[in-house]
């Protein structure tokens, strides 16, 4: 119980706190900021699938996700901002991370794939959240679902994410976290703890038109922000 009181305060809170960027400026100056998070000595690294020329799935409207997973990646990087934390993103634009060397898109998507991994094991303390959109040939399928690599050294997370992915956007979403599938190269080829978030299903007409609203996408990264909030206060106080 008093871990879901926790959640759901982390939750509202952080939604409050998106209303600090609609205040002008030399209000916004003199309002208080959150004291840092204490660390339990990791570094957040957010991945926002996809980019450039790889624009990965692409929604009912027409629109890829790879716009979409940016958008809440720099939302989450916002509202951890306003707690002292301060996660590496490996894209803040819509680009491909592939070296200059790769001509061909399959060239530049094996290249992109190397250099993230790259990226994220040369990262000491590392934990990853990569943020992705899902879909499917029927539109009735729908929800936020989590995936995570290593095993038991990323369950915690993945566990405790999907909880607050289904208190925030969908109490009736009945997934549970699930280990990810040989084929992701880049959840398969690193050591840390990560968990890769499909936010939801591109071919679902519901699910879509919130996917693509902002409001839903912030709803999204505080729900991913508390989540990470609370998962270094587990690792700190060594709760269960």
């Amino acid at each position: 119980m008093k871990r879901k009181v926790l959640s759901w305060l982390l939750v509202a809170a952080l939604a409050l706190m998106t209303g600090y960027y609609l205040l002008p400026g030399s209000v916004r100056n003199t309002q208080p900021v959150f004291q840092p998070v204490r660390c339990a000595g990791y570094q957040l690294i957010i991945d926002a699938g996809h980019g450039g020329e790889d624009g990965g799935a692409v929604s009912l409207t027409g629109v890829p996700e790879s716009g979409i997973n940016l958008s809440i990646a720099l939302k989450l990087d916002a509202l951890l901002g306003l707690y002292g934390a301060a996660p590496t993103l490996l894209r803040t634009e819509d680009i491909s991370l592939h070296d200059d060397s790769a001509s061909t898109l399959r060239e530049k998507k094996v290249s992109d794939l190397h250099n993230r991994v790259d990226r994220i094991e040369r990262t000491e303390n590392a934990v990853l959240i990569s943020i992705h959109q899902n879909t499917y040939q029927s539109s009735k399928y729908h929800g936020a679902q989590v995936f995570y690599s290593n095993g038991e050294l990323s369950l915690p997370l993945a566990q405790l994410t999907q909880e607050l992915l289904r208190q925030a956007l969908d109490p009736e979403n009945k997934r549970v976290p699930a280990k990810i599938p040989d084929t992701v190269y880049l959840m398969n080829h690193i050591s840390c703890p990560a968990i890769l978030v499909e936010c939801g299903f591109l071919s679902n007409p519901e699910e879509e038109a919130l996917l693509r609203s902002d409001s839903y996408q912030r709803k999204i990264a505080a729900a991913l922000a508390a989540a990470w909030l609370q998962y270094q206060g587990i690792e700190i106080n060594g709760e269960a």
